[in-house]
């Protein structure tokens, strides 16, 4: 298994292609302006993609969604309840369904080229996960995508949807590069740290970054809830879990649990 990274002009959102060893690939966290990287990565490795991913519906993650999702005839899948978001991406975030055409998300949709009123719903959305269970969470999630297996643990606090996609083993031979490198906006490159193959993955999306978590205080985020999830879901993770989250440089789960206020022991 391969997993490369694009890492969008807005926000830095990072964008995930991982790759199976039969050649198939699903997208995860399609951010504004990965579209183009993300074509050229698939073609010219000759890969064929099976899947457009996202970690939940915020717009900064899901921008480019439709357009790839066209572009290889394949569905969009994100937990049930984050579907909602793609109607209204805008409007989810609470800021109206104009939204400010000077406020931060529009002002840096401008400087990638896209324009906030250009956003196109996917046509396929699939989703995933059913009615919340203990600990308001729903079950885990088996996707079998080709070649690429992933387990779909719903991790609700940032959204109420929000997932960490579960991969079973990372590269045995990687670059060491982070995820998010500045200046590296709109290129392909590999992400993982240095890891022995066998070592679980977890694209964290806005669960999780390398010492921070993602805000809860935007429409559907919750304090409380996203105090569960660190404990029941993230904590509960192998210590060698490579972390590759949704903005910012690669983590373990082991630093993180070290080193980070919101988890540190």
């Amino acid at each position: 298994m391969q997993i490369l990274t694009v890492v969008a002009p807005v926000f830095g959102t990072n964008c995930y292609v991982v790759v199976a060893d039969d050649g198939t690939c699903v997208v995860v966290d399609a951010g504004a302006g990965v579209a183009g990287p993300v074509r050229d990565a698939v073609t010219g490795r000759g890969l064929r993609c099976v899947a457009v991913l996202a970690t939940h519906g915020h717009v900064d993650h899901t921008w480019d969604a439709a357009e790839l999702s066209e572009a290889f005839d394949v569905p969009v899948h994100l937990h049930a309840a984050d579907a909602y978001r793609l109607d209204d991406p805008f409007g989810t975030l609470g800021l109206g369904a104009s939204h400010d055409p000077g406020g931060p998300l529009a002002q840096a949709l401008a400087s990638a080229g896209a324009r906030p009123e250009s956003y196109r719903r996917p046509e396929r959305v699939e989703p995933f996960g059913g009615a919340a269970g203990e600990g308001g969470r729903s079950a885990d999630v088996v996707l079998a995508l080709g070649g690429v297996r992933v387990v779909a643990r719903h991790a609700p606090g940032h959204t109420q949807g929000s997932t960490l996609y579960l991969l079973g083993a990372v590269p045995d031979a990687v670059d060491g590069a982070p995820a998010a490198r500045a200046g590296n906006a709109g290129t392909t490159d590999s992400a993982a740290p240095a890891a022995a193959g066998g070592d679980l993955v977890a694209l964290t999306g806005d669960v999780l970054f390398a010492g921070t978590i993602g805000r809860t205080d935007l429409p559907g985020g919750d304090d409380a809830v996203m105090a569960v999830t660190l404990r029941d879901v993230v904590a509960a993770l192998p210590p060698h879990t490579v972390v590759l989250p949704g903005h910012g440089p690669t983590s373990r789960v082991a630093a993180e649990l070290a080193g980070n206020p919101y988890l540190a022991r």
